[in-house]
């Protein structure tokens, strides 16, 4: 069965959220604190969970800090890549920005439609069922020049070979590594780097990149990209600081270097 953790304290929202989950045949774990989501992950009850509900603003803490202790806790290494949908009532792009920086996949703007988010949850999952599909595929990132989206391949293990080095990615579990080294990404971090490296000769707009990683890239900021590259570069360079793998055409987009 589907099992949703919901991190809010809001009991109305609660309430209908369980309502519709229950609609749905889905079980729902409903926790109102902060301090109680980390014990419940390393619980016996957290090892089938398909999703978490939380909310960015909690009595006891903040859901963005949160957030980046679940997808940087090793000792919960399994749950790290669940999805994550943050709830706001944060109208600031600069709030929403950073949900998705610290290792969001989604949010929902309160006040929120119940069947809205059951929608986003389900377009996560389709893209998560085809990178479980089996399949291999090698591709020399030199010869590629038609643009493709990270979702046409995200069921096959993938090796590009460019001028930055080698790259290896695993679909059975989310493992994109960079001169043998793995690299720490959330969801959407890793599909806009799979984006990138599948098209190399070309520059790619916010809109472009938003489109390829979203389901529902109208109700997302284009603006949030500039975040996500930023997060990627700082995870790149952990591994090597004297490549530059990600150029920046001033008014175009993003591509990989050299273009």
């Amino acid at each position: 069965m589907t099992h949703i953790l919901l991190v809010e304290d809001d009991p109305a929202i609660a309430m209908s959220l369980k309502v519709t989950c229950k609609r749905e045949g889905w079980q729902m774990t409903w926790l109102d604190n902060a301090s109680s989501v980390l014990p419940m992950l390393h619980s016996h009850e957290a090892q089938d969970l398909s999703a978490i509900i939380m909310d960015v603003g909690l009595p006891d803490g903040d859901g963005l800090s949160l957030c980046q202790q679940i997808r940087h806790t090793p000792d919960i290494d399994a749950l790290k890549d669940l999805p994550i949908i943050f709830l706001t009532a944060r109208s600031d792009e600069v709030d929403r920005i950073l949900g998705l920086e610290m290792g969001g996949d989604d949010y929902c703007a309160k006040p929120f439609s119940p069947r809205e988010l059951v929608a986003r949850l389900k377009a996560i999952w389709r893209r998560e069922q085809l990178i479980q599909q089996s399949g291999s595929h090698t591709v020399n990132s030199n010869d590629s020049t038609e643009s493709t989206s990270s979702n046409n391949l995200s069921g096959q293990a993938l090796t590009f070979e460019n001028q930055s080095g080698v790259w290896h990615y695993q679909p059975l579990n989310y493992s994109l590594t960079w001169q043998e080294q793995k690299l720490e990404l959330s969801n959407t971090e890793r599909k806009i780097l799979l984006t990138l490296l599948q098209a190399p000769n070309q520059v790619f707009s916010r809109e472009q990149l938003l489109n390829a990683v979203s389901d529902y890239p109208d109700h997302r900021l284009a603006r949030t990209i500039d975040s996500h590259i930023k997060s990627i570069r700082k995870q790149l360079a952990t591994v090597d600081t004297s490549i530059e793998v990600i150029h920046t055409h001033r008014g175009l987009g993003y591509a990989l270097c050299p273009a």
